[in-house]
């Protein structure tokens, strides 16, 4: 077994996840090593090249062991969850202390710490831990993800939510994958960087719900709501206070303009335009 200074000096986390693995496949096709990051070695893909190593976010002494030796890494934000900064904040921190010089992490569009959104202030936050720590970063400001549109639709077909007429710039997580594998190539060219990723066209929902439509072949609307409908018809759900605030937010972040704006990133980095939601409908599953 490799000890870790043995190991990739490439550290890529939640390569068992969508955005994640999708990055890893993509640096192990191009002939990357990496040390991937899991909590379970036992669900790491088997790519070429890589080796897989066992660790938490919030496990700060065996994420510093995980990572000595490693000198960039890909920080992917964890699972949403009540303590997901306090997740991140001993991550950050583990990885300064084992001596990481670069960090790429995945981050939100208008990330701020009065942002509608409220998962985006703990975006924002994780940014200001990483900018603190002396090590060199990248940004990744995703907007909201055209993977998750068609799963914010109900059973009847109705997507609600109290976005009102307000769009956004929804951008495929494949689009995403494909940036991150352009700036982990060649890191030293992105350091201090923050590119904001958008897709190519900005859609209220009911304009998004028209698009999935024409595109699934089955009827889907958008119904609006007010906020405190919005509550109402997720409480049946049991989840708790910080999910609600999160599920709703996302959509008055929309109302409020904070998801609108389109970005040349996507296509500067890659050279390819951005994937649009008609064209995303399309496309196999990754």
């Amino acid at each position: 077994m490799a000890t870790p200074s043995e190991l990739p000096e490439l550290a890529v986390a939640g390569s068992t996840g969508g955005l994640g693995g999708m990055v890893a496949r993509q640096l192990a096709a191009s002939g990357f090593a990496q040390r991937l990051l899991v909590r379970d070695a036992a669900r790491a893909p088997q790519l070429d090249g890589a080796h897989a190593v066992v660790c938490s976010y919030g496990d700060g002494a065996a994420s510093r062991q995980a990572l000595e030796g490693a000198k960039v890494l890909f920080m992917v934000s964890a699972a949403e969850a009540e303590d997901r900064l306090q997740q991140h904040y001993a991550f950050v921190d583990a990885a300064a202390e084992a001596g990481v010089e670069h960090v790429v992490y995945t981050s939100f569009y208008g990330a701020a710490p009065d942002a509608t959104f409220t998962l985006a202030r703990d975006h924002y936050a994780t940014e200001e831990r990483i900018k603190a720590s002396g090590m060199e970063y990248t940004l990744l400001r995703d907007n909201f993800y055209l993977d998750f549109l068609p799963l914010m639709t109900g059973d009847d077909g109705v997507i609600r939510g109290p976005a009102g007429d307000g769009v956004f710039s929804g951008v495929a997580r494949e689009d995403i994958a494909r940036c991150a594998h352009a700036v982990l190539r060649d890191p030293a060219i992105h350091k201090g960087m923050t590119y904001n990723l958008t897709g190519p066209e900005e859609l209220t929902m009911a304009q998004a719900a028209e698009v999935l439509s024409t595109g699934t072949g089955r009827e889907v609307r958008y119904q609006p709501e007010t906020v405190e409908e919005a509550y109402a018809s997720r409480a049946s759900y049991g989840a708790p206070q910080w999910q609600l605030d999160a599920w709703v937010s996302t959509y008055t972040a929309m109302a409020a303009g904070e998801m609108a704006g389109l970005s040349p990133d996507v296509h500067g980095l890659t050279g390819q335009d951005p994937i649009s939601l008609a064209e995303f409908l399309t496309r196999p599953v990754l």
